[in-house]
C-alpha cells in the first residue's frame, strides 16, 4: 500500500499502539497492585524534574520504549501518588478502576460533548447518570445537573446565575460604568473555599463586594453576622445577589446551618449556592442526611465525585434548581452551532462557560454501575468510622488534640506536648511534626490554620484506604512527636 493512502501511517501503526498500549496497561496494572511501594509525597527537589527533560521538542519522532523509559525514569520520581491509601492530605481525589476504564474509553472516542448532534450519547448519558446521582444523594428532580471540570468552575457558573437572576441586565449591559445598579453584594463564611472569592473576581463583583461573615466554635458561618450583614448591606441601598453556603469547609469540612440561611436568602431575595464538593458524596449515606437539612432548597449545589465517589478527576457536578436561569447567563448560539434539534434537546454548551467538554459522564457511569449504591455507601461508612475511631484515640491520648469537630472523615488535629501553651511555639513545634512525617515518605498530610493555631488536617477518602493506613498514620505522627521533644 501506498503510504500515502494509509490513514494511519502519521500515527503509531495499530500493532504498534498494541504492543505499547499493552505495556501502559502491564504498568498500571503493577503499579496498582503494589502502590505501597512508593513514597506518598514526591522527593525531588524543585528543578529536578524539568533539569533532566530537553530544552527543545525533538525534530523527529522517537521510539516509544525510549518514551516508556522515560516516564519511568524521569517523570515517577516527581510524582504525589494521590491515588495512594495513605494520601491524607487535602482532600483525596481517588479514582477506581472502572473509572480508569472509562477515561481509556472517552480518550479514545475524544469526543466534544457540546452539542447533543455532536454526540447524542454523550449528552443523554450525562442526564441519565446526573439523575442516578441525584437521586443516591437524595435531591429532588426539579434539580438538574452538568458535569464541569472542578468545583472552582460550577461556583463560578453558579454565581453567573446569581448575577442573572439578580434582574439588572448585566449580560447585555455588563456593570462597568452603569449608574443604575446598585453595589452588588455576595457573603461567604471566613472558612469558604478560596474559588468563592476568586470568582467574585472574575464575574465582575469585586473583592471588597464580599463579605465574609464571621464563624462559630464549630467554624460554621453565624447567622446572626450573616443576617446583620445584609440587613445593613440594604439599609445601605446595596443589592445581595448570593449567598455561597459549605456543607464540608476545607478546612474543618463544618457544615453551615443550612435551613436557617435558606429563610435569610428568601427574604433578602438573594440566591443560595452551596458548596458541597467534598461532603455531599456523603449523602449517599441516608442515615447522616440530617446533616443536609434543607439543602434541597437552595438554587444550585456542587458535589464532587472526583473526591469522595471515586471517580478519576476531573468529575465536578453542578446541580441548578433553576436551570433556566443558568441557560439564561451562558447561552449564545453563532450560526455554526445551530441544529435542527435544539428546541428539543439539551445542549450542555449552554449551561457553562466552556464550549468544549470532554465525555465525563463516562467514567461516572462505569463507576456507579461496577460498584453499586451498596458498595458506594459500604466504603463512605467505613471512611467516617476510620475518622470516628481516630478522633477517640486522639481525646484520650495526653499530649494530642482536635481543634475541630469532624463530621465527615476528615480530622484537625494538633500536638500539645505537656506545659506548652505559647501558641506560636505550638504552631512551630507543629509545623515540624507535619514536615518530619511527610518527608519520611510513608504517609502525606496537610495543614491549616484556625484562630491562628497550626493544625495538621488528615483527610480519609481513598477506595484503598484500611484502617492500617490510618493507624500507621496516627503512629508515626506519635513517634516523630517524641523525637522531636527529645531534643
Amino acid at each position: 500500500m501506498d503510504e500515502r493512502n494509509n490513514p494511519t501511517h502519521h500515527d503509531l501503526a495499530p500493532d504498534e499502539f498494541q504492543k505499547y498500549a499493552r505495556s501502559a496497561i502491564d504498568w498500571i496494572v503493577r503499579y496498582v497492585s503494589d502502590m505501597n511501594a512508593y513514597p506518598v509525597l514526591a522527593q525531588t527537589p524543585p528543578g529536578a524534574i524539568k533539569s533532566l527533560l530537553p530544552t527543545e521538542p525533538p525534530s523527529d519522532g522517537e521510539s516509544f520504549d525510549q518514551i516508556l523509559a522515560d516516564f519511568q525514569n524521569i517523570i515517577m520520581p516527581g510524582i504525589t501518588h494521590w491515588n495512594h491509601p495513605r494520601f491524607f492530605a487535602y482532600f483525596s481525589i481517588t479514582g477506581s478502576l472502572p473509572g480508569l476504564i472509562g477515561e481509556m474509553l472517552s480518550n479514545a472516542l475524544n469526543v466534544n460533548a457540546m452539542l447533543w448532534k455532536t454526540s447524542p450519547a454523550a449528552t443523554e448519558l450525562e442526564e441519565r447518570v446526573l439523575e442516578w446521582l441525584r437521586t443516591m444523594i437524595g435531591l429532588p428532580a426539579e434539580f438538574e445537573g452538568i458535569i464541569n471540570d472542578t468545583a472552582s468552575v460550577s461556583s463560578l457558573c453558579a454565581m453567573a446565575a446569581a448575577r442573572e437572576a439578580a434582574g439588572l441586565d448585566i449580560r447585555k449591559q455588563g456593570m462597568a460604568a452603569r449608574t443604575d445598579i446598585p453595589p452588588l453584594r455576595v457573603y461567604i463564611s471566613e472558612e469558604s473555599h478560596s474559588s468563592i472569592e476568586k470568582a467574585a473576581i472574575v464575574l465582575g463583583f469585586g473583592q471588597e463586594s464580599v463579605r465574609k461573615i464571621r464563624t462559630d466554635d464549630s467554624f460554621r458561618m453565624r447567622v446572626d453576622s450573616l443576617y446583620e450583614a445584609i440587613s445593613n448591606d440594604i439599609r445601605r441601598g446595596d443589592k445581595p445577589v448570593c449567598v455561597v453556603a459549605t456543607i464540608g469547609t476545607t478546612s474543618t469540612t463544618s457544615i453551615d446551618p443550612i435551613k436557617q440561611i435558606v429563610n435569610i436568602c428568601r427574604d433578602a431575595g438573594a440566591w443560595l449556592h452551596i458548596d458541597a464538593a467534598y461532603g455531599g458524596s456523603a449523602a449517599v449515606l441516608p442515615d447522616i442526611r440530617v446533616l443536609f437539612d434543607a439543602w434541597d432548597q437552595a438554587d444550585s449545589i456542587v458535589v464532587n465525585p472526583h473526591k469522595w465517589l471515586f471517580t478519576q478527576v476531573d468529575c465536578s457536578v453542578l446541580y441548578c434548581r433553576r436551570p433556566d436561569i443558568l441557560k439564561q447567563a451562558f447561552s449564545l448560539t453563532p450560526e455554526y452551532l445551530k441544529t435542527a434539534e435544539a428546541d428539543t434537546v439539551k445542549n450542555y454548551m449552554d449551561y457553562g462557560v466552556a464550549l468544549g467538554r470532554r465525555f465525563r459522564a463516562l467514567k461516572l457511569w462505569m463507576v456507579i454501575r461496577a460498584l453499586g449504591q451498596r458498595k458506594i455507601q459500604n466504603v463512605i461508612q467505613e471512611h467516617i468510622g476510620f475518622a470516628d475511631k481516630l478522633a477517640s484515640q486522639i481525646e484520650a491520648h495526653p499530649q494530642f488534640e482536635l481543634l475541630a469537630p469532624h463530621p465527615f472523615s476528615t480530622l484537625v488535629l494538633r500536638w500539645k506536648p505537656v506545659g506548652i501553651q505559647d501558641v506560636d511555639k505550638l504552631n512551630s513545634l507543629n509545623e515540624q511534626l507535619l514536615n518530619a512525617v511527610n518527608a519520611a515518605g510513608q504517609v502525606f498530610m496537610s495543614h491549616t490554620k484556625l484562630r491562628g493555631s497550626f493544625g495538621i488536617r488528615l483527610a480519609i477518602g481513598n477506595l484503598k484506604t484500611t484502617w492500617d493506613d490510618v493507624a500507621l498514620a496516627w503512629t508515626l505522627l506519635q513517634q516523630h512527636a517524641a523525637q522531636i521533644a527529645s531534643h
